[in-house]
This record gives structure tokens, sequence and C-alpha cells, in this order.
């Protein structure tokens, strides 16, 4: 099958037909551009997407990340982007291999397309010319028979008249042989005019245009399979990615199946608790009684083991402020002792601790008078927040130690602190090593540099270790501070009744006074015993003697000496060795055992503590 042969006289056609593929290619390659410039804007706006969402740096978005939905989101947003990539490796490729290639293919295509017609045009031409010349020989040897016929029969017309003289019939005969003789050379040139122009014929029509038909063909189906290659191509630029933009997907979906609720939860925890302590049952107000009411035997506050009752003032909430506490048995966190740990020991004893627990004597107030004055009374709040605040606010630490915040909160906050520095200290001697070994390097090269040049800045490195490591320090003390004042409760008060009385008004009043008084703003042990409510036992306190012992989880080591005089505490001495039966539950206290009758609370930064590995793993308090 050949154009040559098949298509010898379409030769407009064919040139029609390959100027027409010629346009499909360029249709085509037009078409795979506007796909490129899709691709790139696709990618662009998936990138601005992604980047529209991502998390702001040092904003509060960036602790919105910690949870794992908010983090699954954020691997959705990275790999987004990496698949935006892929659609930019799709647009440069098409525009490489298929674009570029092409359009360099057309160019050549319409070239060579160019020049097959050019021959062809050309064997037309000579074969139209030979043609033409065939018909002027033919007219011309039909023209000179003519005449010689004509003047044949002029001779024999001559001849026979009798009036003619022989002289005219001689003319008139050498006239004939004349006219003879041109049809005889027409004749011969017009035999040899059209053997040329049959042979001219047969090698056009079968050599010279199936020649060049068959160039043309050869070049239409070069370029369907071109277009054809450039197809796959097509397919394979998408394919080549797609191993790519489905591992995208797999790490999206990686990122979901990591998804944990419960941890949420657990951070929810973590970023909102306050470390209070929930407010506590109320007592019933009997109206029916005188209303300066005396304590009733049957009252839930006359089960006082020992006759004794501790207002707690360690349980506050932002802005709120709860005089009454839950007894609850079984909550750890109710059992040790409700007051702040002492702070390790420095120069003055540990016992000589301020914000002691307070029990002030005074008589109780109807509740609904203390209620009333607990709610609209605002310098009761900061009298009470200044218990626990303690020195730091009365020296106006202001918001560097974040007391703004609530306990857990602000331990939280110092702890970020305290790592911040850590990691500054090591950077500052990260470098002070390096300027180190370049000066060593220098001592023994001097010719590579001053030794001395770098003086300068090792003592403002040291200058700047120091600065750190006293910021350490003061967040250190603070973060020691809080974690030694979140509320707790002792085995003793646990055993009691959950529900304290709170001061009454004139009670409160002289909180202010007595607390402006004290040089550090905050009671003393001396001021605790003096103000102790005395209250009778009653048997409420019976069902919990005869509880089972705790079991042991760890040994501690007593780091100081701790002279523990308040209830629930018991006295330690440095280097003495104990057993753990409860961990501190970030109220700063840990509770321990000396033997089976003398067990008690002591400040969780006094002692080593090593809990066993059936436990929670070896963890040390120091």
């Amino acid at each position: 099958m050949s154009w040559g042969t098949e298509l010898w006289d379409q030769f407009d056609n064919l040139e029609k037909h390959t100027q027409w593929g010629i346009d499909v290619l360029e249709k085509y390659i037009k078409f795979v551009k506007e796909r490129t410039e899709i691709e790139l804007s696709y990618a662009k706006q998936l990138r601005n997407l992604s980047k529209k969402y991502q998390p702001k740096k040092n904003s509060k978005e960036e602790e919105e990340y910690r949870y794992t939905s908010t983090r699954a989101f954020l691997a959705t947003l990275n790999e987004m982007n990496d698949y935006a990539g892929q659609h930019e490796v799709i647009s440069e490729n098409m525009t490489s291999l298929i674009t570029g290639e092409l359009s360099r293919y057309v160019q050549e295509l319409k070239q060579e397309r160019k020049s097959h017609f050019h021959d062809g045009r050309k064997a037309q031409q000579h074969i139209e010319t030979c043609w033409k010349q065939l018909e002027a020989s033919k007219r011309r040897f039909e023209r000179d028979c003519k005449e010689a016929d004509r003047a044949q029969q002029y001779f024999e017309k001559m001849d026979a008249d009798i009036n003619v003289t022989k002289a005219d019939v001689e003319k008139a005969r050498q006239q004939a042989q004349l006219r003879h003789q041109m049809a005889e050379d027409s004749k011969a040139e017009y035999s040899s005019t059209l053997q040329k122009f049959n042979s001219e014929q047969h090698d056009h029509y079968y050599t010279h245009i199936p020649n060049i038909f068959q160039k043309i063909q050869e070049m239409e189906e070069r370029r369907i399979v071109r277009i054809g290659e450039s197809m796959k191509t097509f397919a394979e630029v998408d394919r080549q990615v797609i191993p790519i933009i489905g591992k995208c997907l797999d790490e999206i979906t990686k990122a979901a199946e990591l998804v944990d609720h419960k941890n949420d939860s657990q951070l929810v925890i973590e970023a909102f608790k306050s470390g209070f302590e929930p407010p506590g049952d109320i007592d019933f107000e009997d109206f029916t009684q005188p209303m300066k009411r005396t304590i009733s035997d049957s009252s839930l506050s006359n089960s006082r083991g020992d006759g004794k009752s501790e207002p707690k003032f360690g349980s506050k909430s932002k802005g709120k402020l709860w005089p009454f506490i839950k007894k609850n048995k079984l909550m750890s966190l109710l059992t040790s002792p409700h007051q702040p740990p002492p702070p390790p020991p420095a120069s003055a004893s540990p016992s000589a601790v301020p914000n002691g627990p307070q029990s002030p004597k005074q008589q109780k107030e109807p509740l609904s008078h203390r209620f009333n004055e607990f709610m609209t009374s605002k310098p009761k709040i900061h009298c009470f927040r200044s218990l626990k605040r303690g020195l730091s606010l009365k020296l106006g630490a202001g918001p560097e130690d974040f007391s703004n915040l609530p306990p857990e909160q602000r331990r939280k906050k110092l702890q970020q602190k305290v790592d911040e520095l850590n990691r500054d200290i090591q950077k500052e001697m990260d470098q002070r090593d390096a300027l180190t070994k370049m000066k060593d390097v220098y001592i023994k090269n001097p010719q590579m540099g001053d030794a001395a040049s770098v003086d300068h800045r090792l003592a403002e490195l040291g200058q700047n270790i120091e600065k750190l490591r006293i910021e350490v320090q003061k967040f250190e003390g603070w973060l020691a501070e809080v974690e030694g004042r979140l509320p707790a409760r002792t085995d003793h008060a646990r055993r009691q009744s959950g529900l304290y009385e709170a001061q009454n008004t004139s009670a409160v009043n002289s909180c202010a006074q007595d607390r402006e008084s004290s040089p550090d703003g905050s009671y003393t042990e001396e001021q605790s015993q003096e103000t102790e409510m005395k209250v009778p036992a009653t048997d409420f306190d019976d069902e919990f003697d005869d509880e089972e012992p705790l079991p042991t989880i760890g040994t501690c080591k007593a780091l100081y000496t701790f002279e523990g005089q308040n209830e629930g505490t018991i006295s330690v001495a440095e280097g003495e060795m104990l057993y753990v039966i409860e961990e501190d539950k970030g109220d700063g206290w840990t509770r321990i055992r000396r033997n089976e009758d003398e067990e008690g609370y002591v400040p969780t930064s006094y002692v080593e503590v090593y809990l066993d590995k059936n436990a929670k793993g070896a963890m040390t308090y120091i």
C-alpha cells in the first residue's frame, strides 16, 4: 500500500491532508501547554492553601498543634505541599518532553513537507512542459499536413487546367512538394516529441511521483507515530508521580490513624488544669436553732480525730475561692498536708517555714452570712490569695514569675522557661567550647591567627552563661515554690470531716491586717497554733480506723533534716532511709513510712525517691 501508486492523481488532496496533520500536531501541543499551565496554577494554589493554614510562628496557633488531631492536620498540610510539588514536576516534564520536543519537530516537519511538495510541483511542471511541447508539435504537424494537402489540390487543379502555362503548373508542383516535405518533417518531429513525452510521462507517474508521494507518506506516518508517542509520554509523566502522590496520601492516612482522642483529652487536662481542689460540701444550716449557733455533736465538723480543725486556704480558683473542702479518702490530693511544702533549706532551718496551716479561733456565723461575704467581698479573696502566694506577691514579682496563672499552669510555664534557659546555656557553652578550641589552635599555630583576639568573646560568653544560670536559678526557685504550693491534705485530715469552716468577716479582716503586719505577707506557725479551733471528737472517724496500710512502692533518702511540726507530717533526719508509700501527686509532698506506727508526709524536695521498677519505674526527686 503506497500513496505513490494508489494516490498518484491526488497531489492537491495530499497537500491538504498533510497540512491538516500539522495543524492537529500544533493543536495537541497547545493542549499540552495549557495542561502544564493548569498544573502550575493548581500547584501554586495548593501551596498557597497549605501556607495559608500553616501555624504562624510564635503565635497561639503553635500551641494548638500539640494535639494529635491538629498534628495530623499539620501533616496533611505538609503532604499537600509535597503533593503540589508533584504537579509542578508533571508540568516541567510535559513542557520538556512533549511541548518542547513537538515544537521543534513541527518546525522540521514543515520544512520537510515544503521540500517534498516543491519536488512534486517541479515534476508536475516538467510533465506539463513536455505535454505542451507535444501539443505544439502535434498542431504544427497537423497544420503542415493540411497545407500540403491544399498545395497538392492546387497543383492538381493547375495541372488539369489547359489554360494555365507550364511555368505556373511547375511552380504549383514545386510548392506541393515543399509542403509535403514540411509535413513529413513535422510528422517526424511530432513522433519524436510524442515518444519523449510518453517516456517522461511514464517516469513521472511511475517513478518521480511515487517516490515523492512515498516520502510524503513516510513523513505523515512519522508524524502520526510521534503524536502517539507523545500521548504515551503524556500518560507516563502522570504515572511516574503516582507512587509519590500515593506516598503523600499514605502519609496523610498514617497521620490520621495516629489521632488519639484519649491523648488529646489528656492534653486538655494538662493545658487547663488549675491545680485547685473542687469545693467541699456545705453544712446544713438549721434555722430553728438560735442565730449564734454552737457546734453540734452531730455536725460533721465534730469528727476531728484530735479535736482540732484546720481551715484550708490552699484551695482556690481564678477569681474564686472555695472555703469548703470536700472529704474523699480515695483522693490522694486530699490526703497530704494542706499547705505548701517548705523549700529546701539554705541558711535558715527548714522548720521555720512561712505559710503554715492556720486555725484561728473564731465563732462560726450562719452559713448564709459567710457565703454572701465570700461571694461579694473582693478584699477577702485577695487576703486568701496572699496566703497562697506569700512573699512573691508581697515583693511584687510581677508577671515574670507567671503568678497570675493557676498553680498547675504556672508550674508548666516556669518549667518551659527553665528548659528554654537551659537550651540557651547549652548554646552559649557550645560556642565557648568552639572558641576555646580555636584559641588552642591559634596558640599552637600563631600564623593562623591571634589567640588573644578571642579572649574578649570568651569573656562575653562567660558573662552570658553566668547571667543565664542566675535566671535559671531564679525560675527554678519559683518552680520549687509553685510545686510546693499545690494543694493537698494529710492522712489524718482524710479521716476527718471534709467540710471545713471558713473564717467569718472579722477573721477575714484580721487576716488582711495580720498579713500586712507580717514582713513576708504570710502567717507563722505560732499564729496557727494560737488560732486552732477546738472540736470535740465523735465516732465519725471510727470508719477509717481499720483501713489497710498502704503498700510500699519504693524507698527514699532524706537529703535534709525536716522537723515535722505540722499535722500529718513526720520528722526525718538527714541521711535517714525510709519507705515510700505514696509518691508526689503534684502538691510537693511525699508520703513515707518509718515503721508500722510512724508514717506521714515530708516535702518532696527534702528527699531523694527511688521507686520500684514494678511501680512506675525509677524516678528521682532532688
